[in-house]
């Protein structure tokens, strides 16, 4: 497990229900969630109520010696810090490896998903790329409350093999072939996530909430039919149903931040307040980049750019996107 978030403390949970601890490699960067997690089993900073059951030996600040160590890498970073966590590691390191992204986000300069930037940064083949999706809150995890992931990868042997390593009694798994559309579907519902909190700030009733997330998940379909054209239904759990829990959410970061911005927040007060990186912020200004070239109709992903880069006053852009929707 590569990284030290919320995410990554619900994923080491489910594996560590089904293999034995000895198995379960965690790479974090900072000195003291470390030192705190090896004297007491428990993260923290995120979800700290889970008890962590791996050896102290086994988490460590060493990426190269993590990632020594694992068949399978697990990707759990903001997409902002990528490049800078993979600094130091190198494309002979990551060979013959399976690298799992959990990372809901899209790479900023590079404006690629996490499968597309590992594909070609690293040279690691597609069918050793894997991809987690929801619809699914770490935070309910925690809880061991029943949920659902969709694994999706075009080796689909790999994808059924990681699923049964996360399938526990509180959490089941579906496994897919489509990795482009599930990875720009995780980026698409954040910036949908941020515009319904927008809406909410802003006063908007559940009503327009229905037709703004309605229309979101049209326009989803739009865009990933335009980037990888396969057959799919976009009303599975990895597309509707991630956009429906990250848009309605009590633990939707995304939701929670464009709320704050509705309400009056500057977006760097919002950002500062939260704590968190709500991924949706960066993934907007990269989708916005990556659509000139596929010039998709995507007025709800473009209303958020102008609010959040273009200093757009939200309830007047807001009140413009109200003439879109049918």
């Amino acid at each position: 497990m590569i990284g030290g978030g919320s995410w990554a403390t619900a994923v080491v949970k489910m594996l560590s229900d089904n293999l034995t601890e000895k198995e379960i490699y965690w790479w974090l960067r900072d000195v003291q969630s470390i030192a705190y997690l090896k004297a007491y089993k428990h993260n923290p900073k995120y979800l700290s109520a889970v008890e962590i059951n791996i050896p102290a030996a086994h988490i460590s600040g060493d990426i190269s010696e993590i990632i020594g160590l694992a068949d399978y890498i697990v990707l759990n970073v903001p997409a902002a810090f990528l490049k800078e966590t993979l600094a130091g590691v190198t494309p002979e390191m990551l060979r013959g490896k399976k690298i799992v992204s959990a990372i809901k986000g899209i790479v900023p300069d590079e404006n690629q998903i996490i499968g597309e930037f590992i594909h070609q940064k690293f040279n690691i083949p597609l069918d050793d790329i894997l991809v987690i999706s929801g619809p699914c809150h770490a935070e309910e995890v925690a809880l061991e409350k029943l949920s659902y992931l969709t694994i999706a990868s075009l080796n689909v042997a790999a994808a059924k093999h990681f699923s049964g390593l996360l399938n526990t009694r509180y959490l089941k798994t579906i496994t897919s072939d489509d990795i482009f559309g599930t990875e720009y579907a995780a980026v698409l519902k954040n910036i949908y996530a941020v515009a319904s909190g927008i809406c909410h700030g802003l006063g908007y009733g559940d009503n327009f909430q229905a037709v703004l997330i309605s229309n979101a998940i049209r326009e989803m379909k739009r865009f990933v039919d335009a980037v990888h054209p396969i057959t799919r239904d976009i009303k599975e759990s990895a597309y509707l149903g991630d956009l429906l829990v990250t848009a309605y959410s009590q633990f939707s970061r995304n939701r929670t931040f464009g709320n704050m911005v509705g309400k009056g927040y500057t977006v760097k007060s919002a950002q500062l307040e939260m704590n968190m990186v709500a991924e949706g912020y960066y993934a907007a200004r990269c989708m916005h980049i990556v659509n000139k070239k596929y010039k998709v109709e995507m007025p709800v992903s473009r209303a958020v750019y102008l609010i959040l880069y273009e200093g757009h006053a939200p309830a007047a852009e807001m009140q413009l996107l109200t003439e879109y929707l049918n």
